[in-house]
């Protein structure tokens, strides 16, 4: 009977092992978790959309990964509380996608620094805190050179947002670029104060084409309601995050300048989750046409062949690195000398900017 049950009792155990082990075989793998932060809403067919485009590849492209996403959070605290409630889930990599959320990034990563924190457009990192940016400003001076060829008045309308360096940059490049071929250019500005205002937006909108503008452009989150108020004012429009704005003012359409977030974000999370952050933190990344993270849209059918033509051969020169934007010479609306003959841009003269360059009318506001 001792050696019936001991043999019974090392059967069942020897059962118990391996029904443990098919068990555990069965469990799912714990899924790495990454979280977006916004600050406005996923379908505004600018700034977010595109952020969210990019959230998209992601999950259809790593299939081990989980991702939380938050949006319209302000560039307040409430950005910090949302990253650590993203945290106390379980994510281990945070991309905070607004300019704003710099200094709450920074904090968060002073007190987790097991967790990867990935900022847009940051001018400052720590250890476990990277940025990253495309250099937008590249293709809206592309735009620049169509829009200058188009134009009737010869006046640009801007809306802008804050007057933050990324926002000048773009105001310069499409002034500078629409220069290059119409020295007669004037780029008159309007700031709305907020991110994504769709009333005061389209205030500005009209105010400008009120002024005598017969072109558009604008650096908004949401930039839909710049875009429709051209198509109804029949103005022209320069594009500015996303392509896909111009089916809302396809007549008056030129081109403009698109995000490409997708393939950055996978090879980040990618590296991240095999534990090469540190091909990341603690370090600026940041990318022109030739990265592919930023690209020219689409022409429309306002632009004559010749100037797209044109267009798509300094393009091809920027991208061989044959061509630099905002190279010498260079004056501001002052006529301060800020870049002699074949002088290049330094990576502070474009991240610092606070100047308009020749053709922009009016001072920065302070």
């Amino acid at each position: 009977m001792r050696r019936t049950a001991r043999a019974l009792a090392l059967i069942g155990g020897v059962f118990g092992l391996l029904l443990a082990g098919d068990t555990a075989a069965q469990a799912p793998a714990k899924k790495f978790i990454v979280g977006f932060v916004y600050v406005g809403p996923k379908d505004d067919y600018g700034y977010n959309y595109e952020h969210d485009r990019g959230r998209k590849a992601v999950e259809a492209k790593l299939g081990s990964v989980e991702v939380l996403t938050a949006e319209n959070i302000p560039e307040t605290a409430e950005a910090e509380r949302v990253m650590e409630q993203m945290i106390q889930k379980g994510a281990k990599l945070l991309f905070p996608t607004s300019y704003g959320y710099l200094d709450p990034a920074i904090n968060v990563g002073k007190r987790h620094p097991d967790v990867v924190l990935m900022h847009a457009g940051g001018f400052k990192h720590s250890a476990n805190v990277g940025t990253y940016w495309g250099y937008i400003y590249n293709p809206m001076y592309l735009a620049g050179l169509a829009a200058g060829k188009v134009t009737k008045t010869n006046t640009i309308g801007f809306v802008a947002a804050h007057p933050i360096p990324q926002t000048l940059q773009n105001i310069n490049a499409l002034t500078y670029g629409a220069r290059s071929v119409n020295p007669k250019i004037q780029t008159r500005v309007i700031y709305t104060g907020e991110w994504c205002n769709p009333g005061k937006a389209a205030e500005a909108a009209n105010a400008l084409i009120d002024l005598g503008a017969d072109v558009l452009s604008q650096h908004q989150d949401c930039p839909r309601p710049v875009v429709e108020t051209a198509a109804k004012r029949n103005v022209f429009s320069v594009g500015y995050h996303s392509a896909d704005l111009q089916k809302f003012n396809a007549k008056g359409w030129i081109t403009g300048a698109a995000w490409n977030w997708g393939p950055l974000y996978v090879r980040i999370v990618q590296d991240v989750v095999e534990g090469k952050a540190d091909r990341w933190v603690n370090t600026h990344t940041r990318g022109g046409l030739e990265s592919g993270y930023v690209a020219l849209a689409p022409f429309g059918t306002a632009v004559p062949r010749a100037v797209q033509e044109a267009v798509l051969a300094r393009r091809k020169e920027i991208v061989d690195g044959k061509y630099v934007v905002f190279q010498g010479p260079m004056k501001d609306n002052k006529g301060t000398v800020l870049l002699k003959e074949g002088e290049k841009p330094s990576f502070d003269f474009i991240e610092k900017m606070s100047w308009y360059t020749e053709g922009v009318v009016g001072d920065v506001p302070r």
